[in-house]
């Protein structure tokens, strides 16, 4: 595969660390550099283009590559790059322009990468959004981000159309998961759906675009802009200390930086080998690790997505069986459900060279059983939304240190300073706060000017969460400054769910936090304090929830309290409850929350 690192671009200021073995990095500011595997560089040359580039530089050199595989339906660099040209052209006919902010709410599928790459090459900004979003969640983000056009799954049309009429959505267009399936599931995929109840029908008369009509019917290929690559590609949504969701405004610059980042880690410099890899898409394109590790990297890499719209074990064994990914990025809760399927040792796991397990703390145990499963390395590393995602990883093989985060990838920087100030750098084992810097690291938040002073100063990014770093600079992630709960993989941010409970008329008080779970990592839940004379069961405070929030952020856990503790202004003490917690399940007691309360 030709070198994609020309033109250069070097990283700006001082923000990259040198080569190891120069100034003396590797044994003074920067010792991880010692441990680099071998043929991994710690400074990179990045091409002075959009990300939409890696795709069409793909096409150009390997048009006959299949780049995605989905339910055994294969599509070629060039049958991709032609369909997100085509994308980019209804866009532009249908009067989106560069700038134009363009939510994606789907799940992996054809449809989610064409559309993607297809805003890009229109100018446009990317918003994504889970399809599992309740009607609450996406009408704040739509407002926020000032969507005009939307590309939805037909599931989930109901809550778009709920909150079209209050938002500034002006083009709705729709897609069904079968459309790129082969032909005989093609013919039978509507059959089953409407067998099961799961079949959307778009009333007659409301005001909708259909995705393969845009298709046929564009008048060209793409419109042919040059987009800077230091325009925003991408609005990530994440939450804060508040809970207050809000969009990190990733560059084109920023996303394939993090990609190449990633290659170069992955392949270890032998980016020849890109073309042969075969990545398992399981995780979702909608969130950041998913977009990066799955979609950029295997554009960025040449390789093979094998596209799955969600996880179930069976369908991952399967696919594996089958499509021989070489990788599989994950979260824990995946390798869980994997390693204890009755039927596993039906299926084959030998093509698997690397994994990396981001989002949640990966167990020992999940760790070691995997890899004696694949023969392959599964490693933990780090990242987050404002960095597009990925800041640290593991090295692969013998030099792995279980238990950390691993290193900074090349090009990156990191350093821990105190919690009080964030002015004084802290060394070896002290406990501070994480920062990082680097070309992956956004631009700032949308519209949110006060955060973006607390978030980024000097130049460095400031995460909000609690580590230490060794004298070998590996990292460890000690605790969460920002109290977010990891749930299976997804964030899930207390304040958010609070504010939903305190809508339930019967609730005076409500605090929710994390608690330990042996398959999702950790588990939502809440304590909750009722009003004078009111009773209420944990089922139905649970079913509230569900009710307003996407199923993995409603409580899994409610325990009724008549008060919750609370520092001397006020202010519940979240930190409180979670130590109750832990105690308790120290002591053998049941963590769930009771039948009801008064």
């Amino acid at each position: 595969m030709a070198d994609v690192r020309e033109p250069a671009t070097p990283v700006q200021g001082d923000s990259a660390p040198a080569a190891a073995g120069e100034s003396g990095d590797a044994v003074g500011g920067r010792p991880w550099l010692r441990f680099y595997p071998r043929g991994v560089r710690a400074r990179l040359e990045y091409p002075d283009m959009p990300l939409h580039g890696l795709l069409e530089q793909a096409a150009q050199q390997r048009p006959g590559h299949e780049a995605i595989i989905f339910f055994n339906r294969r599509l070629t660099y060039a049958q991709l790059d032609e369909a997100a040209g085509r994308f980019a052209r209804a866009l532009a006919d249908l009067g989106v322009r560069p700038g134009d902010r363009v939510a994606v709410m789907l799940p992996n599928c054809p449809q989610f990468v064409i559309a993607y790459y297809g805003a890009l090459k229109a100018g446009a900004i990317v918003v994504n959004h889970s399809p599992l979003y309740t009607a609450r969640e996406l009408e704040f983000q739509l407002n926020d981000s000032g969507c005009e056009t939307i590309v939805a799954l037909d599931m989930a049309y109901r809550t778009v159309r709920e909150v079209r009429g209050r938002t500034p959505l002006r083009r709705v267009i729709l897609t069904r998961i079968h459309e790129y399936m082969p032909p005989l599931l093609r013919w039978l995929y509507p059959l089953k759906a409407k067998r099961d109840g799961t079949w959307t029908e778009v009333p007659a008369g409301d005001d909708v675009l259909w995705f393969q009509d845009l298709l046929a019917r564009a008048g060209g290929p793409a419109p042919g802009l040059r987009v800077d690559p230091d325009e925003v590609a991408l609005l990530q949504y994440t939450g804060g200390t508040t809970g207050r969701s809000k969009g990190a405004m990733l560059t084109h610059r920023n996303l394939l930086a993090n990609a190449l980042q990633a290659a170069e880690w992955l392949l270890q410099g032998r980016m020849e080998d890109g073309p042969r890899h075969r990545i398992l898409g399981v995780i979702p394109f909608f969130h950041v690790y998913g977009m990066t590790t799955v979609m950029n990297l295997g554009i960025a890499i040449q390789g093979t997505m094998i596209l799955l719209p969600r996880f179930t074990v069976e369908d991952v064994l399967k696919a594996v069986n089958r499509y021989k990914p070489t990788m599989f990025p994950g979260v824990p809760t995946m390798y869980v459900a994997v390693l204890n399927h009755p039927d596993l040792k039906r299926y084959d796991f030998s093509s698997i060279e690397s994994c990396v397990s981001g989002a949640a703390p990966l167990p020992l145990e999940v760790q070691q059983r995997f890899e004696r499963l694949t023969g392959g390395s599964l490693v933990e590393g780090y990242g987050l939304t404002e960095a597009s995602p990925v800041t640290h990883v593991n090295p692969t093989g013998e030099g792995k240190r279980n238990g950390t985060i691993g290193v900074p990838l090349p090009d990156t920087d990191a350093r821990i300073v105190d919690i009080e100030t964030g002015t004084k750098v802290l060394g070896p084992g002290e406990v501070g706060e994480l920062c990082v810097r680097g070309p992956q690291v956004m631009k700032g938040y949308w519209n949110r000017p006060e955060e973006n002073q607390r978030a980024l100063r000097d130049g460095w990014l400031y995460t909000g969460d609690i580590a230490t770093m060794d004298e070998d600079g590996f990292f460890r992630i000690v605790d969460r400054k920002k109290e977010m709960i990891i749930t299976g993989g997804y964030n899930v941010y207390p304040r958010e769910v609070e504010e939903v409970l305190y809508e339930h008329p019967k609730v005076l008080e409500a605090a929710v936090v994390g608690v330990p779970d042996e398959y999702r990592g950790e588990m939502v839940k809440a304590f909750v304090v009722l009003k004078p004379g009111e009773t209420a069961t944990e089922e139905e405070i649970i079913a509230y929830c569900r009710e307003r929030l996407a199923k993995y952020k409603a409580p899994r856990a409610v325990e009724f309290r008549s008060e919750l503790p609370k520092s001397l202004v006020g202010k519940v003490l979240r930190r409180v409850l979670v130590e109750e917690e832990r105690k308790r399940r120290q002591g053998g007691s049941s963590a769930g929350g009771g039948t009801g309360g008064s």
